[in-house]
């Protein structure tokens, strides 16, 4: 078991950049001829948050790494007690349904997809779908996925980056939410009171 999630999980984790953020991306830019990506350098905490995401990503992929292909694991401080093959087949199973999951709300999606928030094109509001369950399916995707990971590989390390991923994927949330009743407003206010956050 340990040496197959040794070379799958890197594989795994490119294949999360790939179809939760280039493939979208692309996507979008070939239909509307937009950059979906939307953070700039502007010192505000909409670009602070895009830093930290872009940290806590690249820290998650060394942690795998060091799991993968180092003797140096160990240094991630691993959680003896959660070294458990029954949580480790629950942790593969969480990552692959969230793949699916994101996946499947990024065609929902379609070109109103965006890294961050874009003021400048309005894009439609989407109710339908996983939306009708989840205001935000993705970033509750992206939540889960690290959870997953966490049960995968359980140590310090990836403790602190499921911990800050949680608190920063809200802190991002709730910026977005302010944008979108400003953009889309009653409208925005019906759906945020007939669907949950996250679930």
């Amino acid at each position: 078991m340990n040496d197959f999630l040794r070379y799958y999980l890197p594989i795994f984790y490119a294949l999360v950049l790939l179809f939760a953020f280039v493939i979208p991306s692309y996507r979008t830019y070939k239909s509307t001829g937009i950059n979906p990506i939307t953070f700039g350098k502007e010192p505000n905490a909409h670009n602070y948050i895009s830093n930290v995401m872009k940290v806590l990503l690249a820290a998650l992929f060394v942690v795998i790494l060091m799991y993968s292909f180092g003797n140096i694991y160990q240094f991630t401080i691993p959680i003896p007690y959660l070294q458990n093959l029954n949580i480790h087949f629950v942790g593969l199973i969480l990552i692959h349904i969230s793949l699916i999951w994101i996946i499947i709300a990024q065609v929902q999606m379609s070109n109103s997809w965006r890294i961050g928030i874009d003021e400048q094109n309005k894009t439609d509001l989407v109710t339908k779908g996983l939306f009708s369950i989840s205001r935000n399916p993705i970033f509750l995707g992206m939540i889960i996925c690290v959870a997953g990971l966490f049960l995968v590989i359980p140590n310090a390390v990836s403790f602190c980056i499921l911990l800050t991923t949680y608190i920063v994927i809200h802190i991002q949330i709730r910026l977005e939410e302010e944008f979108l009743k400003k953009q889309h407003g009653e409208q925005y206010k019906s759906y945020q009171s007939k669907t949950r956050r996250l679930l």
